[in-house]
């Protein structure tokens, strides 16, 4: 018999397995975002400077100022500082901003698509309402309505982005309302709420985390421009938005 001989396979360039893979873009996003959250978690042991002490002997100093790696704003606050703490209040705020949608969203998607009905026609109605003003538009006149500061913020986006959750929860729970557990419970005596709670929320909220995830860079640009219009964070709290205003 002839030996069979089998050729070595082409190698090619070496690369890692997330690259190979196509996740080039997914792993950078993540990376940067990674230093990004870092940078803001652990801002005072990054900078011995108070991003809201002012020092008007040194305003206007330019970047590589000894002592100052981005030199100093116009008030004399060291602008590394307030670039670091700046990003632990958007982040902060921006986080409480999705949670607060986020579970109200689920709660009131999750009613909807379990007892149909006149709920559900009264919910989808107000949120047909909500959807017809552009997001920007509706979030600035509340806030401008309501007042600046970090509680107008929680109010005006979460009376606008609730929507979208309701909505992408209310059809998975549509969906799950006719799986044959669901009437098995129902049949077991369980409680309608009991049924909501433990079997109905916890298989659809997954998909309104993964929403909430492009939510919270939407969150950013919002928090972002109200500050840069003098309608965000109150000064002296260091915000991004007011920096760029600056």
């Amino acid at each position: 018999m002839e030996k069979i001989v089998s050729l070595p396979k082409a190698k090619g360039l070496w690369a890692p397995k997330f690259l190979r893979r196509g996740n080039a873009q997914l792993w950078i996003g993540m990376f940067i975002v990674g230093v990004i959250v870092l940078l803001a978690v652990f801002a005072p042991l990054l900078t011995p400077y108070s991003a809201t002490q002012q020092d008007l002997a040194e305003a206007l100093d330019g970047i590589g100022t000894p002592g100052h790696l981005l030199g100093t704003d116009q008030l004399g606050r060291d602008t590394w500082a307030r670039l670091l703490y700046g990003g632990r209040t958007d982040l902060s705020v921006t986080l409480i901003s999705v949670v607060i949608p986020l579970m109200i969203g689920t709660i009131l998607g999750a009613l909807c698509g379990y007892f149909g009905g006149w709920f559900d026609i009264l919910i989808m109605r107000l949120a047909d309402i909500v959807t017809a003003f552009p997001f920007y538009v509706l979030v600035i006149a509340l806030v401008f309505a309501i007042g600046t500061g970090t509680t107008s913020i929680y109010i005006a986006i979460s009376v606008v982005s609730w929507v979208a959750y309701a909505r992408i929860v209310r059809g998975e729970t549509m969906v799950l309302r006719r799986k044959e557990f669901i009437d098995a419970c129902e049949t077991s005596g369980l409680m309608r709420l009991q049924i909501i709670s433990r079997h109905i929320v916890p298989n659809t909220v997954s998909q309104a985390i993964v929403y909430a995830m492009s939510d919270i860079v939407m969150n950013v640009n919002v928090i972002v421009t109200l500050s840069f219009f003098g309608l965000g964070i109150v000064p002296p709290t260091p915000d991004w938005g007011q920096m760029m205003s600056d």
